[in-house]
């Protein structure tokens, strides 16, 4: 009776077992083991996933969460379709490109006597500033094309090395000073209320930091113009008045962002002065935001 038990029990296991191996639907194992014909799938700890085939040999390795998402909160980042910047600054330089004929007789009215020398720039003390009230982006395409605006102020600071005086009485004119043998500082500043709008390309939109360009045109209103002097002859000077300056400045504008370190440029369309002097404002230098 106990060998007919025991041939019957080898039996049944033996026909279970040669059943189960030949049943391709997905069983399950263990809590952690799916099997699906030859492929078993083991989680462990509810963290790895490891894929196998009959023979014990590893077909991947991946993270559970990796099989349904595209990608984890460690390496993507979620997006506004709507973002924006508050109080984004601008540290550069401004210069014109002089691009004046001074024997012409609009140039020598303006100007008389001038020259291009005398109207040259110290590059290091010309100044740009620009603080940002707002910038804003929004999404066109995927967060990889979008489109940005903002507003703000640009502050332009023009350093002269000669004694040039500009004067508005009793008109528009440029002079050299006779009283004054050099000039300690010799600056006129030009600030904008200015809009920017751009056409921003940001290569790395699954990513915190931001990798692009953006091009576009601004416009900007002269709402204050000023020349500081100071001399041993006259000590410190400032005049106000428009000085035959361009009321309106439209410029190309671009930026490049690198991650950390993110750069702007400006150069203008219109001339800087109204008539008279062919000279074209440009700035360059380093934005700071976040995007």
């Amino acid at each position: 009776m106990v060998k007919q038990f025991v041939i019957s029990l080898l039996f049944t296991f033996t026909f279970t077992a040669v059943k189960a191996q030949s049943d391709s639907s997905v069983q399950t194992k263990e809590a952690d083991t799916i099997k699906i014909g030859n492929i078993l799938i083991i989680q462990k700890e509810k963290k790895k996933l490891i894929i196998m085939d009959k023979d014990s040999v590893l077909i991947e390795h991946a993270e559970p969460d990796s099989v349904t998402k595209s990608c984890s909160e460690k390496k993507c980042h979620k997006r506004s379709n709507i973002s924006t910047n508050w109080w984004v600054v601008d540290l550069g330089f401004s210069n014109v490109n002089d691009q004046t004929n001074y024997n012409l007789a609009a140039a020598q009215s303006f100007f008389p006597g001038g020259n291009s020398s005398l109207m040259r720039l110290r590059n290091g003390k010309s100044s740009n500033i620009n603080i940002w009230v707002f910038m804003q982006r929004i999404n066109i395409l995927k967060h990889v094309v979008n489109f940005k605006y903002g507003l703000g102020i640009e502050l332009n600071n023009y350093r002269y090395n000669k004694n040039i005086r500009y004067v508005n009485e009793p008109s528009d004119l440029i002079l050299r000073d006779p009283e004054v043998t050099s000039f300690k500082k010799n600056k006129l500043a030009a600030d904008y209320i200015t809009i920017p709008a751009m056409i921003n390309f940001n290569f790395n939109p699954k990513k915190k930091n931001d990798y692009g360009f953006s091009a576009g045109i601004s416009a900007g209103f002269l709402y204050s113009s000023r020349q500081k002097m100071v001399s041993e002859e006259r000590g410190k000077e400032k005049v106000k008045s428009d000085f035959n300056i361009n009321p309106w400045k439209i410029a190309a504008i671009g930026e490049l962002n690198l991650g950390l370190l993110k750069f702007y440029g400006s150069y203008a369309l219109t001339t800087l002065h109204r008539n008279g002097l062919d000279q074209t404002p440009f700035s360059i230098g380093l934005r700071f935001n976040s995007w």
